[in-house]
């Protein structure tokens, strides 16, 4: 008779995991970043199609941010200081799993497929991209630390001119670029301002990338899956 009982308890909590999904679990020290600052814009490029693959990348599954805690803390002061001017963020990617930066490689060595060089890379071969730095085999965001962003308005919501889309290959992306207008060198001014104050380094040559400093991982790319 107990032994039966002892069944009939254990069915009901098989029957109850199926009946509540569990919540994912992240490596230690990552967090979705939602969590932590829940009005935070984020459009994941890399689930969507509208990037310089032309497609999803693998490893990306939903449109959650995911970040070391450290960082994601560190962004929620930037976010704080923005909307002070009536600003927010809008996120474009954060962690990226090391299986996508894979999927990056292999694109960039098939030379035919060009679907989105107009939009992205006009004026690059595509053959050099390697050689040029755009696309390489490692990438800081698989260490959980880095992201890439722009600044919006808080009314409409319009990302602020800073004189190239994201993820642009070109020089006209780099931070120091001479041939911006007053408008949109005071919106770079401002993005690299706000982040190097709450101790995030930039990449000169991509004004939306940032890096925080002293990160957790500086030596460990992962590979988990965004979802």
């Amino acid at each position: 008779m107990k032994i039966h009982n002892i069944l009939i308890v254990l069915c009901a909590l098989v029957a109850l995991s199926f009946t509540f999904p569990q919540k994912e679990k992240l490596p230690e020290g990552f967090v979705y970043v939602k969590e932590i600052i829940p009005d935070l814009n984020v459009e994941l490029r890399y689930f969507s199609t509208h990037n310089f693959v032309g497609d999803t990348i693998t490893g990306y599954k939903s449109n959650r941010l995911i970040m070391t805690k450290q960082s994601a803390e560190a962004l929620q002061k930037v976010q704080a200081e923005l909307q002070e001017q009536n600003l927010c963020l809008l996120v474009y990617d954060g962690y990226r799993p090391q299986r996508a930066v894979n999927h990056f490689s292999r694109w960039a060595k098939d030379l035919n497929d060009t679907l989105q060089k107009q939009e992205f890379y006009p004026n690059v071969d595509k053959r050099y991209l390697f050689r040029d730095g755009y696309i390489a085999s490692r990438s800081g965001h698989s260490r959980g630390s880095t992201l890439d962003l722009t600044i919006i308005d808080g009314n409409t919501n319009a990302p602020l001119d800073m004189g190239s889309p994201y993820d642009f290959f070109g020089k006209e992306s780099w931070v120091a670029h001479p041939d911006l207008t007053k408008t949109q060198l005071a919106n770079r001014q401002l993005l690299q301002q706000v982040m190097l104050k709450h101790n995030f380094r930039n990449y000169p040559k991509e004004w939306w990338h940032f890096t925080l400093r002293w990160e957790p991982y500086p030596k460990t790319f992962f590979d988990f899956e965004v979802e």
